[in-house]
This record gives structure tokens, C-alpha cells and sequence, in this order.
């Protein structure tokens, strides 16, 4: 309300301005929710609100790490965990601002495409009556015998069709006729196009965060795994997943092969190649085949992809217990912790008896002993294969239910039965090696060794779908900047000496540093056509002022 507005109420206190109703308000919060100003503001606080997701560990990546760190930081934790902080990307006001997002998007598109689409069956502007005041306008005068002005009109006509625009031809008083043309439709078409794509992109994100899913396995030579969700070491779902999404494809890791450097003198020992031999079976019943899986080159069943994103080594080991029975036997991942892999090793042996077992230590694939006593590796292939270990014992607090990282040992609780540090030593085995635990608590022997695979396998039915939108969207975009939207005329009328006088005009939709030349192009063209008289520097016409002439010195194309 302004100024006006407060003084005539107060002197006409009857007058009252109109409640907008429950309608009313409606259509007010639609016209607003649909502006293009609130379209951007929702696409910026959707990036601020993804933010925290960057920030704090979120539960779908990791539930462990989200309850160490509520447990480290009890209240902020219980804070965070009530903002749905842990579940960014599917907390309720992350989902809200999203679902306005696309409201907003369809709401600003939508008017915007059917304002378009009639636009382009519309015909394009007549032709304004002075031609002169346009920012680009020429002006030639055909030679004795040249076209009559509707044919010159239809001939211009025929030229501006061939340069992309929409053309209609108009008859005028006097035997003259004129043309109205328009190009550069696409440039909106573009622009809708490229909102329209965001849309898309929306939709295919929104389809990829319910229904795909994606999971980590640890795959040792000789090992199967079935795609199923027992099978997995790691599983994330969409919010939508069921188990009945899964492909029912297995496969069995029959061998790992491996290409090293060993040409050059600065690369000498890097990997060259990587190659898991697999069999596998795309369903219950089917044949198994043998297929080939590189880095970069996934297996692909039915959309699910089967990516190579790791490797290592997995001792085969066995652990006795005091009563001479077998704890633990089977291969033992170890985690890559260089190039050379030299490798972490972690061994737990709950089911011994009478006390549990540990080992802690370093799997070294080309084992050397330095003069300081201390044992690396010099290859990542297994030339020298060596397990160097510390052994504990108590409880490993696995019977309590607690879940526990597979690659970590809490020795705290535990007694330490070797190590450096202790008059036993260390426990250093090479292949078919074994070693007698003190105390009389048992043994370790090393028997053999195996590599592993670590497989990402991956199911997003809406990626397709976000890359095709996200290709179209920066396609539309280009057009939507590039192409310039212009308007031109030309009318054609008889002079006073009888000649055919062919005027014409353009204008641009915005700016347009190639109008200038789109006049001289026209003008070459004329010139071609027509047989023009030459054209004089100025002219004026009666009651119009100075006309610049398309064919005046400064713009002639000799």
C-alpha cells in the first residue's frame, strides 16, 4: 500500500480493500512459487542444504562411523540425529526443498512452453511504416526493366526463407507489397529446452536414490559370490530397494593375473595391467562362461555393473589353539597399505580354546631385512613372500554381539604374547613355515597364498537418464546463448520516376553484434538479384530527415 493508498482510506474509512480468499491466496502462492526468482532461490538453498551431507558422516555410507562419532560427541550427536543430519539426502526438509524445486521448475517451464509454441504459429510482425527508424536500414533503387515490387518482394522473400527465417509476404497500397521475417525461435526453444532438461535431471536422480543400490565385495581366488544380500561385505540401498530388485547373476574368481614393469629403470615395478578370470552364471540354471574383468571395463548383467576397484593378497593361514584344534583356517585378507603392497594383516581366532587368539602384523610379498632388523618390501610381487605378526590373547569382545571393523585389533583388553619388545620375538613365517604360540596357547603356520579381488558392484536406473539430460541440458544451453533472435523487413514501392525502390529493416530481440553484418549480407545479396543504380551517399526523403543508406560508402561491398 502506498502513500495514496494510506490518505484516501483515511478519508473514506468505508473503502476497504478486498480479502483475497481462500482461492485467491492460492493462486497467489502458486504465481509466486512458480516465479522463476523463486526457481533460483530453492536451486541455491537445495546446494546449501546438501552442504551438511560433505560435512558430518551420513548413516546410508557408513551406520558404524555415524555411531562412533554420536558416541565421541553425545550431545551435538543427539542434535544432529534429530535434524536428520546423519540422513541428509533423505531427511524430510531435504526432500521438501527438492520437491518444490521441480514444482517451481514445471510451474516457470510449462506457461512459458505453450506461450512459445503459439508464438511459433503465429505469422511474424508487420512491417512498421517507417523502416528508416529501425538500427539497421537500407535502401536500393532497381535500374529500368528490374522486378516490379511484388516480385522483387517475393524474390527477398525467397532469400530471407533461405537464411533460416519465417516469412510472410503482405500486398500494400500502390501496387507494393512487403515481407515480414523472423528467425531465432530456437534460442527460446533452447531455453525451454535447457529447463526442461533440469527437469529431467531431477526426475532420473530422484528415480537413481530410491531404486538403485550399490555394494563392496571382497573376492578370494577360488571364492564364489551370488548377488544376494548375505553375500555382500558392504550393501547401500535406495529408499525404494526391495530384495527382489537384485540380479540373479554369481560368478567365481578362478584366478588373478598381473603385468609389472620391468623395462624401465624409473617405473621398474609398477603394475601394467590388471586381469580377473572369473566364471560366471547370469542366472540360476545358466551355463557359467569365462569372462575377463579389467579396471574401467565392468561386467555388465541386466544393468547391475560389476566394477574392479582393488586387489592384494590373502595368506592362507592356520591357527591351532592350547588343545591342538583348528580355530582358524582359510585365507586371511591382508589391506594394501603401499605400492609394494606391503600389506596390514589382522588375524582373530574366536573359537579357540581356552583362551582366544590375535595377530597383528604385516604381509610383505618381497620380504627384505635391512642391518636394523626391520623387514620391508621391495616388490609388490610375491618374490619373497613373508608374514611378520604379534600375538595376543583374552577376550577379543566378539561374544558380546558388538560389531567390530574386521581390520582392527583392540589389544587393550588383551596379553601380548609376541613381539619385538618381548624376550619370545616376533613370529616370522615364509610359506609352509610354523611357529609354536609360548605359553603353550597354540600355533600359526603360513601355508599358502592367494590374491583377492575388491569388486564395486553398482545398479542406478536413473543414470542414463541424468546423463542424457545433463548432455541436453548444456546442448540447449549453448543454443540458448549463441543464437540471436532477429526481425526483418522489406518493402517494395515505385518511386516517383517509376523505378523500383526496395527498402528494408532489421531489428534485434536483445544484443546483436552481427546485425551490421546481417544488413551488408542483405545488401550483397540486392546486388545480385536486381540491377541497382549506383547508390549516392545520402538521401532524404520529404518529412523523414537524413536516411542512412545500406549502399553509402561506408558499408558498399565492391
Amino acid at each position: 500500500m502506498n502513500r495514496t493508498d494510506d490518505q484516501n482510506l483515511r478519508r473514506h474509512p468505508e473503502v476497504a480493500l478486498p480479502a483475497l480468499g481462500f482461492w485467491g491466496t492460492l493462486r497467489f502462492l502458486w504465481t509466486q512459487l512458480t516465479s522463476m526468482r523463486t526457481a533460483l532461490l530453492l536451486l541455491l538453498l537445495l546446494a546449501v542444504a546438501a552442504v551438511p551431507g560433505s560435512l558430518v558422516p551420513q548413516r546410508p555410507a557408513g551406520p558404524g562411523i555415524v555411531q562412533d562419532y554420536i558416541d565421541d560427541n553425545p550431545v551435538l550427536g543427539e542434535w544432529l540425529d534429530r535434524f536428520q543430519m546423519f540422513d541428509v539426502y533423505s531427511s524430510v526438509w531435504f526432500s521438501a526443498i527438492y520437491l518444490l524445486l521441480f514444482i517451481s521448475l514445471i510451474g516457470c517451464v510449462a506457461p512459458r512452453a505453450v506461450k512459445h509454441a503459439q508464438a511459433l504459429r503465429s505469422a511474424p510482425p508487420r512491417t512498421p511504416r517507417r523502416l528508416s527508424r529501425l538500427p539497421e536500414y537500407g535502401r536500393v533503387v532497381l535500374e529500368p526493366g528490374g522486378p516490379a515490387p511484388a516480385d522483387a518482394v517475393d524474390q527477398a522473400a525467397k532469400y530471407l526463407r533461405k537464411r533460416g527465417y519465417r516469412t510472410e509476404v503482405r500486398q500494400e497500397d500502390a501496387g507494393g507489397a512487403s515481407v515480414g521475417a523472423e528467425r531465432g525461435y530456437v534460442r527460446e526453444v533452447g531455453n525451454i529446452v535447457f529447463h526442461l532438461s533440469l527437469i529431467g535431471v531431477l526426475v532420473f536422480m530422484a528415480t537413481g536414490s530410491l531404486l538403485s543400490y550399490r555394494g563392496q565385495k571382497i573376492l578370494v581366488e577360488g571364492e564364489g559370490f551370488a548377488n544376494t544380500l548375505i553375500a555382500y561385505d558392504a550393501f547401500t540401498p535406495g529408499s525404494a530397494f526391495s530384495e527382489e530388485m537384485l540380479t540373479p547373476f554369481s560368478m567365481t574368481l578362478k584366478r588373478f593375473e598381473t603385468v609389472y614393469d620391468r623395462q624401465s629403470p624409473t617405473h621398474y615395478g609398477q603394475p601394467l595391467d590388471y586381469t580377473a578370470v572369473l566364471d560366471v552364471q547370469d542366472g540360476p540354471g545358466d551355463t557359467a562362461r569365462e569372462v575377463e574383468l579389467k579396471v574401467n571395463h565392468p561386467l555388465d548383467f541386466q544393468g547391475t555393473r560389476v566394477y574392479l576397484v582393488g586387489n592384494g593378497y590373502a595368506p592362507v593361514v592356520t591357527v591351532r589353539d592350547g588343545n591342538g584344534d583348528i580355530a582358524l583356517q582359510g585365507p586371511v585378507v591382508a589391506q594394501v597399505q603401499d605400492n609394494v603392497f606391503t600389506s596390514l594383516m589382522t588375524i582373530k581366532a574366536p573359537d579357540a580354546e581356552p583362551d582366544q587368539l590375535g595377530f597383528v602384523g604385516f604381509f610383505l610379498p618381497a620380504a627384505y631385512t635391512g642391518e636394523d632388523g626391520v623387514a620391508v618390501s621391495l616388490d609388490p610381487a610375491p618374490l619373497n613372500p613373508e608374514l611378520n605378526l604379534n600375538s595376543y590373547y583374552g577376550d577379543l569382545g566378539l561374544d558380546e554381539g558388538d560389531p567390530q571393523n574386521v581390520y582392527v585389533l583392540d589389544t587393550e583388553t588383551l596379553t601380548e604374547l609376541n613381539s619385538r619388545n618381548l624376550e619370545a620375538g616376533g613370529i616370522t613365517l615364509k610359506p609352509g613355515e610354523s611357529y609354536e604360540l609360548p605359553e603353550g596357547k597354540g600355533s600359526i603356520s603360513f601355508d599358502g597364498l592367494r590374491r583377492y579381488v575388491g569388486l564395486d558392484i553398482l545398479y542406478d536406473p536413473g543414470k542414463w537418464g541424468v546423463g542424457f539430460f545433463a548432455v541436453l541440458a548444456l546442448v540447449a544451453l549453448g543454443v540458448s546463448l549463441f543464437v540471436r533472435r532477429r526481425r526483418a523487413w522489406v518493402r517494395g514501392t515505385t518511386g516517383p520516376d517509376g523505378s523500383t525502390v526496395v527498402e528494408y529493416g532489421l531489428l534485434a530481440r536483445g544484443e546483436d553484434f552481427g546485425l551490421r553484418e546481417e544488413n551488408l549480407a542483405l545488401r550483397r545479396q540486392f546486388e545480385k538479384l536486381w540491377p541497382v543504380q549506383a547508390p549516392e551517399d545520402t538521401e532524404s526523403t520529404e518529412g523523414e530527415g537524413p536516411i542512412v543508406v545500406a549502399g553509402a560508402a561506408q558499408n558498399r561491398v565492391e
